[in-house]
């Protein structure tokens, strides 16, 4: 949606509310000079993540070429009864 700057600042709550589902662009004399974002669509635009469970869910943990090496050693025998 397209509002003009005068009709954008008398229906500001309106403008709010749309973004909510769109983007809403803000011209003055017929150009384009803004435009009204959800804030969640900000975040993910700038790469912000909001917490701890998306960024498990998106952030590999390891690059590709991690390999975990182990030994072939058998472990060190331990008394227990002593």
């Amino acid at each position: 949606m397209r509002w003009q700057v005068q009709e954008a600042k008398q229906r500001f709550s309106e403008v709010l509310r749309a973004a909510e589902s769109e983007p809403q662009i803000v011209t003055k004399h017929g150009e384009e000079i803004a435009v009204v974002i959800d804030i969640a669509e900000y975040r993910r635009l700038r790469g912000e993540r909001s917490g701890l469970l998306e960024y498990l869910r998106e952030e590999p943990f390891f690059d590709d070429d991690f390999a975990v090496e182990r030994s072939g050693d058998l472990p060190r025998e331990i008394g227990l009864a002593d």
